[in-house]
């Protein structure tokens, strides 16, 4: 599945970074990623990295999923789910092989002001991951620009799933799905991302930044 995204919202925010020098790591993604500017699905999603993009793994956290990584110029975190690195000869899933990375580094949060500390999710589930890519990429078309203005119009209350937004990926049945009038579409806000939904399957088959 393919798609081309559109930029929605990215309330850019600065990230600080901190841990031990390392050797860095070329990673491919497996699917357009988002880099948010903090390790955790509450963060804003300041830039992407297209499917095949090659970014430079800094390190992950110790425990986490979420890796500091750098494409094009833009700093942040990414989820490393969809990350595929060269390692011992071979091209391996970076959430497996943490270990194989290096020393880990930590994150620390921009110092606070007043009304911009970014609190912790409430988390109430987690992102199916999507099935394994078979045959030719589906192409799916940009939604119409109207989907997009009614989205935009009627927000609702973002959900935190573990995970990230990607192609494909599915949502548990305990998350609602909001149908858009004329539209094959049902949308979600998931992790501060909105979501069109295919009903029947209830899979992201596109999503805007």
């Amino acid at each position: 599945m393919q798609h081309k995204t559109t930029i929605f919202v990215a309330a850019i925010a600065t990230a600080a970074f901190s841990g031990p020098a390392t050797a860095a790591i070329l990673a491919a993604a497996t699917t357009p990623l988002n880099i948010r500017s903090g390790p955790g699905p509450q963060y804003a999603v300041v830039g992407a990295i297209p499917t095949n993009g090659r970014a430079t793994i800094v390190g992950c956290i110790q425990g986490s999923l979420w890796c500091q990584v750098r494409f094009n110029g833009q700093d942040g975190w990414a989820y490393s789910q969809y990350l595929n690195a060269r390692l011992s000869g071979r091209s391996l899933i970076v959430a497996e092989h943490l270990n194989d990375i290096g020393p880990a580094v930590t994150y620390r949060a921009p110092v606070e002001t007043v009304g911009s500390a970014v609190a912790a999710p409430v988390v109430v589930g987690t992102l199916i991951a999507p099935p394994q890519a078979t045959g030719e990429p589906l192409v799916i078309a940009p939604p119409p620009a109207a989907v997009g203005s009614y989205v935009a119009s009627h927000p609702l209350s973002p959900v935190y799933l573990n995970g990230e937004v990607v192609e494909g990926v599915g949502l548990p049945e305990d998350v609602a799905l909001t149908p858009i009038p004329g539209s094959q579409y049902d949308y979600a806000y998931v992790n501060n991302v909105p979501v069109l939904v295919e009903p029947a399957t209830r899979r992201v088959e596109y999503f805007y930044r």
